[in-house]
């Protein structure tokens, strides 16, 4: 059992399918509410909180397993989990009524937290001239996932049923299980002697001694809420001003697949020493796609180059963003890794609430003004690291 960083091709792939596999498992109740609504006999309303539940339940991961990573060598908390995740896919699956089918979904979210122990396992296993490549490919695989969820769940549904997603995704689940159980390297805990009251102890003098770690929550909380702003709101502008329904609306999740391949190059650019560099031009971008966003009201041509721009400039920030983290501090990755995607995490429920709010005030207009103005945000915050960085070109100027 190998204790020195080792990634070959093969380990990274599956780490980019294990990530993808495990977050896909949060939405792939989305498109199948009205259905689970009848068949229940409940409310959309009451059917929509499987939502909420999938997210209390990942926010309770990120807080209480993830760190773990730093005390517990991670491969040993990879395959309980696993196994944990397919039993409560399992639960849901056969769920009686919602209130059953409520607490799977909760459970689902906790242990789908696991992408989030294997990509700082990736960082801690690649080689220090090839971590951002190594995280990027593993980050992009669990974007992919988010974004596929949708499509590949609603299409399974029409054809076997709504709980035939699950069980389909139980499956995957316990097969990538044996799998990672087999070929992850053995490493050693990153810090054994630190006890769990510790650990969570020095999450926030992580935050106020390392400036790197709060602008890069700040670069990814706001990548996130622009990413949920346009992707809670979408399916409104199709609905309402395309007349299109949610397959249509799911195919233009392909847009977003573009987005997340595209962006595989930010970590080739990060181990070259061009995050900084590089975190402009992705703010820039998300920026530039907003603009198009705001004419894809009218344009769908516009509005599917928007997405592809928004995508690339918010995934390519955030696999930059992680890169950069997990070369700052090797012995607390797992703990930046909780920060960071709790600090995400909360932007993107918060951005949600604002989403439908904007679409009720003023439709797409508002929607693009929400979001246009959370890049703007990141374009300055970057323009204010890069003056601090460089006063002399700062006073040329």
């Amino acid at each position: 059992m190998s204790t020195s960083p080792t990634m070959d091709r093969r380990l990274v792939v599956l780490f980019a399918i294990a990530c993808g596999a495990s977050v896909a498992n949060l939405y792939y109740a989305q498109p199948l509410l009205d259905r689970i609504a009848d068949d229940l006999d409940v409310s959309p309303g009451a059917a929509g909180l499987l939502v909420t539940a999938s997210q209390i339940g990942y926010a309770l991961g990120l807080v209480t397993v993830v760190p773990l990573g730093d005390l517990i060598a991670r491969h040993r908390l990879v395959a309980p989990l696993m196994t944990l995740c397919t039993l409560a896919l399992l639960g849901a699956a056969a769920a009686p009524n919602l209130p059953v089918l409520l607490l799977a979904v909760l459970g689902v979210g906790v242990t789908a937290v696991v992408a989030q122990v294997l990509v700082p396992l990736a960082g801690a296993l690649a080689a220090d001239h090839e971590r951002g490549t190594v995280v990027g490919t593993v980050m992009s695989g669990l974007l992919i996932g988010i974004l596929a969820a949708r499509t590949i769940s609603g299409l399974l549904a029409a054809a076997a049923g709504w709980r035939t997603v699950y069980v389909a995704a139980a499956g995957l689940c316990a097969l990538l299980g044996i799998v990672l159980h087999r070929m992850l390297p053995r490493l050693p805990a990153a810090d054994p002697a630190l006890t769990y009251r510790g650990l969570v102890r020095s999450l926030w003098p992580l935050v106020r001694d390392e400036p790197v770690v709060r602008r890069r929550m700040v670069y990814g909380a706001l990548g996130m809420a622009g990413f949920t702003v346009v992707w809670t709101s979408l399916a409104f502008l199709m609905a309402e001003d395309y007349g299109k329904g949610e397959a249509e609306t799911g195919l233009l999740g392909l847009a977003g697949l573009f987005g997340a391949v595209a962006a595989l190059g930010a970590g080739r650019l990060a181990d070259r020493g061009w995050a900084h560099r590089s975190t402009g031009s992705f703010l820039l971008c998300v920026a530039l796609g907003w603009a198009l966003l705001w004419a894809g009201g009218e344009s769908i041509a516009a509005l599917v180059a928007g997405l592809v721009l928004v995508d690339l400039g918010m995934q390519g920030q955030h696999i930059t963003n992680q890169s950069t983290l997990y070369a700052l501090r090797p012995e607390a990755r797992s703990r930046l890794t909780t920060l960071y995607m709790t600090g995400n995490f909360a932007a993107g429920a918060v951005a949600s609430a604002f989403a439908g709010v904007a679409w009720s005030a003023g439709g797409w207009d508002a929607v693009c003004l929400v979001g246009g103005g959370l890049a703007l945000v990141g374009c300055l915050v970057w323009l204010d690291e890069h003056l601090r960085a460089h006063p002399a070109a700062a006073r040329r100027s």
